[in-house]
């Protein structure tokens, strides 16, 4: 697996979180998508705000989203560390393993993006994100 990557999740100030730590980081936003963007269905309210974004500075790697309202996030619960995975048997065979005992808030599932992907919260309450990115055709 590749480097852990921190995943930082808002209450709808995404943009404006990206924005400050661009300019205090010295860095710049990879890639940004809204809700309204993508093919998954959204409320009017989150249309515009960012479903994924991708940000660098250096060494440092940050993805970044905002919360829909049912799913609010408290300070100190809103980050998750991002495993990123070169082949599809390792995010199965690490996803079943961190999965003893968790909750498990997406199962790990092929996705509109092109990615394998999954999400848990551990029996010790860390959130992890599961990703294996699918060769493009």
């Amino acid at each position: 697996m590749e480097a852990i990557v921190p995943y930082l999740n808002f209450n709808g100030n995404a943009a404006e979180a990206l924005a400050f730590y661009e300019k205090a980081l010295d860095g710049k936003i990879l890639h940004q998508q809204k809700f309204g963007e993508s093919p998954m269905p959204s409320s009017d309210a989150m249309k515009n705000k960012i479903m994924h974004a991708a940000f660098q500075a250096d060494q440092l790697t940050l993805m970044v989203s905002d919360c829909p309202p049912e799913m609010a996030v408290t300070n100190g619960s809103n980050i998750s560390l991002s495993l990123n995975f070169k082949d599809p048997a390792s995010i199965d065979k690490t996803f079943a393993a961190l999965s003893e005992g968790a909750n498990i808030t997406m199962e790990l599932q092929d996705t509109f993006w092109g990615a394998r992907f999954g999400m848990l919260t551990d029996q010790f309450g860390i959130n992890w994100m599961f990703n294996h990115d699918k060769e493009q055709k």
